[in-house]
């Protein structure tokens, strides 16, 4: 019988362990695409029974709510937005409690900021025996004003008793989080990104035409970034690159995927500098067109200045083309300087530049990068791998809470020894 559940279905088999995701808003987005494959492969395994809950807040970076819709148990939840919105918020929390309540679940598991605190209380309050955040990034970072900074990072430690595991998509995550004072090193496992790898490893598109499509010269050296055109995604960085990278390599083309408000601002900067030409601004591309799109670069560049593990790396070295990033949050658990590409201090254009240039100017290491690049990533972000841990993690915590959740099953409510027990549970969790 699986530990801790003693419910029978009608037939007399053990019914599966009920979970709720719950994530603020389905954009198009790594954290998005994460729990949407987390959900839908949890859900295919005849232990669990997962329902995802989200916000109906949308951005111009497009949307994975229809997708949702048609590919899982979608719950959503119109009040529950970004914005902090105090009256909205009380009605989020309070129909995610009665929503908790009545599905009776054994595992709540929250995904962002705003889901983060509002699900975790909730399910705190409605006795659900065991509550598990992922981090995809750290929303508290030396980018936005002190009070918001603050008060986000009170927000998380405030939390952080009532949270029994802890997922993080890096080791560097963990790792600042722990130091920041939020939950201890028992608590977390990291557990890397998932991703329909294969449609990157043996991707075969036609580069030329998708040259063709954008304007780019058939034997251009080509530096690709895909990022929402918004100032902590780097873009600025790599413009005060490009003047250098365009003098050594005069016929590079700076192929950049993605939309928004920076646009008019990237086009001026780039006039101003002499290099318009040598820039060519795609805009928003359907996902299923990424791999395309990927396919048409020789080098592809991270410069965000701060990002949980973007999927963009792991996804461009699956196609074998080696990246330069920023050395910043996870990415140096993909980028391995000198071996699947290079990198570079946040901020410094000098040492963007050069890497970059050397790889566009030596065909034969760009190979070597990229092959060692699709090792490197194979099976380590596969979504399989990531559905798998998760599930190690939820059966670990179903054992060492083999009693909260029984109690939990037979009377709807969780045993409360003490105000402490979040913390000794804490300290009892191994690391997975």
């Amino acid at each position: 019988m699986r530990i801790g559940e003693e419910k029978m279905n009608g037939d007399g088999a053990v019914a599966p362990t009920r979970v709720l995701h719950i994530i603020t808003r389905m954009i198009l987005g790594g954290a998005q695409e994460n729990t949407l494959l987390s959900v839908v492969g949890l859900h295919a395994m005849p232990e669990y029974d997962v329902t995802l809950v989200s916000g109906i807040d949308n951005g111009r970076e497009g949307e994975l709510l229809t997708q949702a819709r048609e590919t899982s148990q979608l719950v959503v939840l119109e009040e529950m937005g970004r914005s902090i919105n105090p009256l909205s918020d009380l009605v989020a929390f309070w129909k995610l409690y009665k929503l908790i309540k009545v599905g009776r679940y054994s595992i709540v598991h929250t995904h962002s900021s705003k889901a983060g605190v509002l699900g975790r209380w909730a399910a705190w309050f409605a006795g659900t025996p065991i509550i598990v955040h992922t981090l995809h990034s750290l929303v508290f970072h030396d980018y936005q004003p002190w009070l918001i900074n603050r008060s986000w990072w009170l927000a998380k430690k405030i939390c952080a008793p009532i949270t029994d595991y802890f997922i993080s998509v890096s080791s560097v995550i963990s790792e600042k989080a722990i130091a920041a004072g939020i939950g201890r090193p028992q608590q977390f496992r990291t557990i890397y990104s998932g991703m329909e790898l294969d449609w990157f490893l043996n991707a075969k598109f036609d580069s030329d035409a998708v040259r063709q499509e954008f304007g780019i010269p058939l034997d251009a050296p080509v530096v690709g970034k895909i990022a929402r055109l918004f100032a902590l995604k780097g873009h600025d960085q790599l413009m005060d690159a490009a003047p250098e990278i365009v003098k050594r390599v005069p016929d590079v083309r700076f192929f950049l995927i993605g939309d928004g408000n920076l646009l008019e601002h990237l086009e001026a900067r780039a006039t101003a500098y002499g290099i318009r030409e040598n820039f060519v601004f795609a805009g928003l591309i359907d996902r299923n067109r990424i791999p395309e799109m990927i396919s048409a670069m020789d080098v592809v560049v991270h410069t965000s200045l701060r990002e949980g593990l973007a999927r963009v790396l792991p996804q461009s070295l699956a196609m074998g083309k080696p990246c330069v990033s920023f050395d910043v949050d996870g990415a140096r658990e993909v980028v391995i300087n000198d071996y699947t590409g290079y990198l570079v201090e946040a901020f410094d254009s000098e040492g963007l530049a050069d890497s970059v240039a050397r790889l566009l100017a030596d065909p034969k290491l760009r190979r070597t990068f990229g092959e060692n690049g699709k090792r490197h990533v194979d099976p380590n972000f596969r979504t399989e791998k990531m559905v798998a841990d998760i599930a190690e993690v939820y059966e670990m915590l179903l054992e060492r809470h083999a009693d909260r959740v029984a109690a939990f099953l037979r009377n709807g409510r969780r045993n409360r020894p003490s105000s402490a027990e979040p913390i000794a549970d804490a300290a009892r969790l191994g690391n997975g």
